[in-house]
């Protein structure tokens, strides 16, 4: 699909110059107008791209997307997956089910990433945003106290647009990373993998978990999706994209033993080599980097496309309080210093299970199974697991947890429930609840001292004065304190 010959190019000027209108650009872009920050957001592409990439999204992912009015129409697109299992083609290793979780999403979402991305964009719009298709961002050169950014329309025409802070959320070629000169080290695994969506004639595949097989053959993911469809991932035999036959030889190699799982349909296949990367830094002064740009994952336990979304939610409301004037620009130090090891981490996390799911030898594989079995029965290990996969342990704090609010924790919804993109002053007094400019006062029952909440859900303070107007009086003491880097 050409752009269309009528859409206008984009402004010159700008406070946010956003690349790449994947999730992370396109959850960016829309807190950004939520937060009424003035920005452009440009993709090299004419359209939302096809195909599911990412399947998953997880509950802390969801309860930013809630944040920005997205999260209840992916649930409604979407089917809710009960949790994650390892099996051995025979039985149950290991089973993490997110029904008990603290969260209003107590379930892995199974949404294509092809959909995530167009409801995201549909929120974008209602908020009068828009993407500028077909441009492709050539590189910047500093402009102080932003940068001046050359862009290729569709057109042909360059063009230059200068904008106060850049954004590469460009995927794991960025040529954002790339005209900074930040470092992306880590490894790529030699294995290539098979991936493709496809309807079947049995019940055989799993219909709520996704689930790791983890047979003497070797592993297979399957995971189940919205229309009927499945999600299957194992070795490749070549680069070419699998087809019926093949998906469905490795369904009988290496999947539930069941006689006859026939592959009716291939809706999309492809082929991939993982990429366990990390940006040595995640901004260069005014240029920061989000998403893929910044950090690529394995697939396993399905993080990635979840962690660029709260990149986002991190840096929005960063970028408006140094805008708006609330916050120094030291204030955006913060980001990498929140997301780096977030993202560092959770690849690190990634790659190791992808690497035991991925031994080739029988006997390893078969200890590595005896030993996920054992594991099951240890009291809290799945419920550890469970939290991990779903990212609820995510946080910005080094403070020991002894029972009190730690400043930098997430806020779970269900104990202080979201204000969209404002602060929340959380406070054991029902007639304190009300709207004020960019502050929700929230009543919670029995809290032992008032709470505030950012706007991306972490705690920033707690024992606050319970006025609002004293609040927002002192909101800028309550901001993350700027590293040392």
């Amino acid at each position: 699909m050409a752009p269309s010959s009528t859409t206008p190019p984009p402004p010159s000027t700008t406070d946010v110059l956003i690349v790449g209108a994947g999730p992370a650009g396109l959850a960016l872009a829309a807190s950004l107008r939520q937060l009424g920050v003035d920005h452009v957001l440009i993709d090299r592409y004419d359209a939302v791209q096809p195909g599911s990439k990412a399947a998953a999204i997880q509950p802390r992912a969801l309860e930013y997307l809630d944040r920005i009015g997205v999260a209840d129409r992916l649930v409604q697109a979407g089917d809710r997956g009960r949790g994650f299992r390892l099996h051995d083609r025979t039985q149950t290793l290991l089973s993490a089910s997110y029904d008990k979780l603290d969260t209003p999403y107590p379930f892995v979402l199974l949404v294509s990433q092809q959909t995530t991305e167009t409801h995201l964009l549909a929120r974008l719009e209602e908020l009068g945003g828009m993407v500028h298709r077909g441009h492709k961002f050539l590189g910047y050169t500093p402009d102080f106290p932003g940068v001046a950014a050359t862009v290729a329309g569709p057109d042909g025409v360059l063009r230059s647009i200068s904008a106060r802070y850049l954004v590469g959320c460009d995927g794991v070629y960025s040529a954002v990373r790339t005209a900074t000169g930040i470092g992306f080290p880590g490894n790529a695994p030699e294995q290539l993998f098979a991936i493709a969506d496809i309807r079947v004639n049995s019940d055989a595949l799993p219909k709520e978990d996704t689930t790791f097989f983890l047979s003497a053959a070797g592993m297979l993911l399957v995971s189940p999706l919205a229309g009927g469809l499945h999600r299957v991932v194992g070795p490749a035999r070549g680069p070419a994209a699998p087809t019926a036959t093949e998906v469905a030889e490795l369904l009988a190699e290496r999947g539930p033993r069941s006689d006859g799982i026939e592959v009716t349909e291939v809706v999309s296949a492809s082929t991939y080599r993982v990429q366990e990367r990390v940006a040595e830094r995640f901004s260069e002064g005014p240029v920061f980097l989000a998403g893929d740009a910044a950090h690529t994952h394995s697939p396993a336990g399905g993080q990635g496309m979840n962690t660029g979304i709260q990149d986002a939610g991190n840096l929005a409301w960063k970028l408006h309080a140094v805008l708006s004037g609330l916050a120094p620009a030291a204030l955006l130090d913060t980001y990498h210093h929140e997301r780096h090891p977030i993202a560092a981490g959770l690849v690190a996390f990634t790659s190791q299970f992808a690497k035991l799911a991925t031994l080739r030898d029988p006997a390893e594989g078969e200890l590595r199974n005896r030993v996920f079995a054992a594991a099951a029965g240890v009291p809290g290990v799945t419920e550890w697991i469970t939290t991990k996969l779903a990212q609820l342990d995510l946080g910005y704090t080094s403070e020991p947890d002894r029972g009190l609010p730690r400043v930098g924790a997430r806020v779970s919804p269900n104990a202080v429930p979201s204000a969209g993109l404002r602060w929340t002053l959380a406070l054991d007094q029902p007639d304190h609840t009300s709207e004020h400019s960019g502050l929700a006062v929230r009543h919670v029952p029995g809290l032992e001292s008032p709470l505030l909440v950012r706007p991306d859900g972490y705690l920033a303070a707690h024992g606050v004065p319970t006025e609002p107007e004293k609040v927002l009086d002192h909101l800028s003491q309550y901001l993350p304190a700027n590293p040392t880097r």
